[in-house]
């Protein structure tokens, strides 16, 4: 199942790739391999653009309708199926889908899928042989080879840092520190309904941040580029959208 979206996203790493080196533009610590990487990583986010701004208009128009929500809730909270039609006349009135901001985040599973697996498996999707791959540079700045998991590096091929004790690689540390960002700006865009969903919020952006980390140092360290630079450009997004936003809302008063 996966191989559906393994397979174009092994196509195009692999187009890009030798369009970089036909160009001479493979570097001894920025290889055509992470730059590949780092390109469909952006086309990706540059297709579902649109996507995610309309899912920040749809979770803004629900933001806006918030307290008539809640007066809703209070009025039929004895009675779940005058509040469920109420509710939808609401968001029929405004008019607002409450499903709209789920569509960019299922489009964005498989294509997580996809770097899994091709990461997993370079030479099935994206290189001609074994021989070719192992010939490759492989390095981005400080690592010497971004197929493999910095839990399968030798001391030296990946610069490391001490927390608490534990020696945690610097590619998952910043993966982890750019995922909680990122997760801290979208969510300071879109407050909680309620204190329920506050906690939930709070708790999802510590997890996250922990879960990356230990995914980063397990896993190939391309994957964890991709992740990285998803977050990057989502930081970059979400801070040009709220701006957006401001000049919006600022222009509304007046």
């Amino acid at each position: 199942m996966i191989d559906i979206f393994a397979r174009p996203l092994g196509a195009l790493l692999r187009l890009i790739y030798n369009m970089l080196t036909s160009a001479n533009l493979d570097f001894k610590y920025v290889s055509a391999y992470a730059m590949s990487i780092i390109i469909t990583t952006i086309i990706f986010k540059l297709i579902l653009l649109p996507l995610t701004l309309k899912q920040t208009k749809s979770m803004k128009a629900l933001q806006d309708i918030q307290p008539k929500m809640q007066e809703l809730q209070k009025k039929y909270k004895d009675d779940q199926q005058t509040l469920s039609m109420k509710t939808m006349e609401l968001y029929k009135e405004h008019n607002v889908n409450p499903l709209g901001g789920c569509l960019p985040l299922l489009l964005q599973m498989p294509i997580l899928f996809a770097y899994f697996r091709v990461m997993q498996s370079p030479v099935k999707y994206v290189f001609e042989s074994e021989k070719v791959y192992e010939a490759i540079n492989k390095s981005f700045l400080w690592v010497q080879n971004i197929a493999l998991a910095p839990s399968a590096m030798v001391n030296g091929s990946v610069n490391e840092i001490q927390v608490l004790g534990f020696t945690i690689p610097l590619i998952a540390v910043i993966a982890a520190i750019t995922t909680y960002i990122s997760n801290k700006m979208m969510t300071a865009s879109q407050p909680a309904a309620n204190d329920q969903a506050a906690s939930t919020q709070k708790t999802m952006n510590i997890m996250t941040p922990l879960i990356i980390l230990m995914f980063g140092y397990n896993y190939a360290v391309g994957l964890t580029l991709y992740w990285t630079v998803s977050n990057v450009f989502q930081m970059i997004q979400q801070f040009a959208i709220n701006k957006a936003l401001d000049r919006n809302a600022k222009g509304e008063v007046k």
